[in-house]
């Protein structure tokens, strides 16, 4: 299911379902340690009986406070008459989850009601070994395992609870016990257990009643003490406020001009800004997406750094004024980098090695399991985050392991008769050759380190990294452009001792222009693209470009005519880069907008974007949020913006030099002119 909210501060990241459940709890990473064993629950206890959110008797609204990291929750109970409105935010500075609740009789006699709040954790993300008790020094409730703590309380502290066992032995969870209106006031548990609290509230005739709760995070019992005393002292009001403010003037603080968007597109693109925040780790990781449902069919996770995914939303993140993220995440890429100069698959956010797919060997033969593109383009963005921001000192401190090192795997991990890369896994992580897409980001990372080398004066090594490049590019027209087909092949894939080429139409040979390896106009990418657009254009009401011809990830169709693929956000995004990058007139942007416009018909209603949909009705598929779809809708947009400008500029000179040209050749027509 995908996750409709997600709010964090770096360290601490919560997601919510469509239901309202708080469905992910990460801390101390993002991504690491989820410590929500399944969904936590909230229901009112009114008129004897209870409600669940989750009831469909629930009508509910999920969005955000405009420009913040603060929800806006409607939830609505005509059953029960009670309105409600919920504000929930991670604090900017501190690891502490906090809601404010305004409840809303809509009848007209005063009522009695209770609020539930239950909390399943599994700390460490196992339930073993956990404690659940009722501390009554801080008249909370504190979940503890070893190094993890969390402390949950409210305005009026912990009065009435429950804690038990969760899920073993056919106990589903103190979460049943309120559904009478009462809590057992059980003080401990161990083991694999829950906890539920109730928060009374008396409601004026159509009154309102408003009260606030919070959970503290940490690795010891007096940290967490202390963070439940510093929220006391300031106010959860004054620290909502306050979080609400930091992520206002955050998102404002660059300079970047949007009044040339619709509202609704330049929404999209802040909203998009903010919630690349939450999937960026304060450690530097940029994690691809923090969706824990997709474990289930898949026995693992996307919430790792992926290299390249990364490179790409921090490129996006630089342009859009953000530089700070990128920096970290280059710090990060430095301590994780093989000594000989290569990313592997991926990475946890504390840096050490994540799962793996790919082997170590083939037919009995050595191999590395990598996808060289990733190693390639954190050189290409060490120099575009140079670029623009003239940091030397990071660059000095980075330049031998993040540019050099790399920069000779790349040289050195080539085939000498052709000159192309040696086989890698693709960028989909499915099958091993040698591909248009690495083959451009080779190219690109091969071009960054030689204007690194050149800034250093190091000319031997410029030299060398600009032969190898031209070397590359040129072997990407001499093996992977099909001639007949008149477009780039997907890549030469691994059969047994031999490369075979392979024709699919594949959406990610986009990077033939986008790494500024062939012009976007040129014949032989204007071509590559049509067949794209021809071929995987999904031709359903839902449209949207799939991965590639045939792609059985997630798929839901076997109409391979009408549907290749599912489409996918980031895809269809690659279309409109396209689009932009080719445009010489402003009219020719139109097409681009027209895809943006399209991504947000198709984002969730809190303005969450997925990896990829259903290509019959539009609803999300895989993960959502999906990082780099987000990323790429923020590229996109900045590079319409860029073109838009400097096409306007473009066409008022040419306005200007045509009419002194009228004047020069026609004086006659014009005789004020030479008075």
């Amino acid at each position: 299911m995908p996750r409709d909210l997600a709010i964090g501060n770096g360290s601490l990241l919560i997601n919510f379902d469509a239901s309202y459940r708080m469905a992910d709890f990460y801390f101390p990473h993002v991504g690491m340690e989820n410590h929500a064993a399944s969904s936590f629950r909230f229901g009112i206890w009114a008129d004897d009986q209870l409600r669940w959110i989750e009831d469909p008797s629930w009508h509910k609204s999920l969005g955000y406070l405009r420009d913040t990291l603060v929800t806006d929750v409607r939830c609505d109970s005509e059953e029960l008459g009670l309105r409600l409105r919920c504000y929930d935010a991670v604090d900017s500075d501190a690891s502490v989850f906090l809601r404010k609740i305004v409840v809303r009789n809509m009848r007209g006699d005063a009522r009695n009601i209770k609020l539930f709040l239950h909390h399943d954790f599994s700390l460490y993300g196992n339930p073993i070994g956990d404690t659940a008790y009722f501390d009554p020094e801080s008249q909370s409730l504190i979940h503890y395992k070893v190094k993890r703590y969390v402390l949950i309380n409210s305005e009026s502290g912990v009065g009435e609870y429950a804690c038990g066992r969760s899920g073993i032995g056919g106990i589903d969870g103190t979460w049943r016990d309120a559904e009478d209106g009462a809590l057992s006031m059980q003080p401990i548990a161990q083991g694999a257990v829950d906890s539920t609290f109730a928060i009374p509230l008396a409601l004026e005739p159509n009154g309102t009643a408003t009260t606030y709760y919070w959970i503290c995070s940490g690795s010891r019992y007096g940290e967490v003490r202390d963070l439940d005393r510093a929220m006391r002292e300031e106010t959860p009001s004054r620290a909502l406020a306050r979080t609400a403010s930091y992520w206002y003037t955050w998102l404002n603080k660059p300079a970047v001009d949007l009044g040339e968007l619709p509202d609704e597109i330049a929404d999209l693109y802040r909203r998009s800004l903010l919630v690349l925040s939450t999937q960026c780790d304060r450690g530097g990781a940029v994690l691809a997406a923090n969706d824990s449902d997709i474990q289930w069919g898949h026995n693992d996770h996307y919430s790792y750094m992926w290299a390249r995914d990364a490179a790409f939303v921090c490129d996006a993140l630089d342009r859009a004024g953000f530089p700070e993220i990128t920096r970290r995440f280059l710090n990060f890429a430095h301590k994780v980098i093989k000594d000989d100069g290569y990313f592997l698959h991926k990475y946890h956010p504390d840096g050490t090695l994540a799962s793996l797919w790919h082997p170590w060997v083939r037919d009995g033969k050595p191999q590395l399991p990598i996808q060289e593109d990733e190693t390639a383009l954190v050189i290409w963005l060490v120099a575009r985050h140079y670029e623009r921001t003239r940091d030397l000192d990071l660059l000095r401190n980075i330049y031998q392991r993040l540019v050099v090192k790399p920069a000779e795997f790349l040289v050195a991990f080539r085939d000498e008769k052709t000159g192309l890369p040696q086989p890698s896994f693709d960028l989909w992580e499915e099958r091993q050759g040698v591909f248009t897409f690495t083959c451009c980001a080779v190219v690109a990372g091969l071009r960054a380190a030689a204007e690194i080398a050149n800034l250093f004066n190091d000319q031997d090594r410029r030299l060398r990294y600009e032969h190898a490049a031209t070397e590359v590019r040129d072997a990407i027209v001499r093996h992977l452009w099909l001639e007949d087909e008149a477009r780039f092949a997907r890549g030469l894939v691994v059969e047994g001792d031999e490369l075979v080429i392979d024709r699919t139409v594949d959406a990610s040979v986009f990077a033939a222009f986008y790494f500024d390896v062939f012009p976007a106009a040129s014949v032989m990418v204007e071509s590559t693209m049509r067949a794209v657009r021809e071929k995987l254009w999904i031709k359903t009401e839902v449209g949207g470009v799939a991965r590639y011809e045939g792609d059985t990830y997630h798929r839901i169709s076997e109409e391979m005519e009408r549907v290749p693929g599912n489409p996918w956000i980031l895809c269809t995004l690659w279309s409109a880069e396209h689009a932009v990058a080719r445009a010489a007139r402003p009219h020719e942007l139109q097409p681009a907008l027209d895809i943006v416009r399209w991504v947000m018909s198709k984002a969730i209603s809190s303005c969450i974007l997925p990896e990829q949909l259903n290509p019959y009705d539009g609803t999300p598929l895989s993960v959502a949020p999906f990082t780099w779809s987000h990323g790429q809708l923020v590229s996109v947009v900045l590079h319409y913006l860029e073109a838009a400008r400097k096409l306007r500029r473009t066409g008022d000179e040419i306005e200007e030099e045509n009419a002194l040209d009228l004047t020069r050749e026609n004086p006659v027509d014009n005789p004020g002119s030479f008075s």
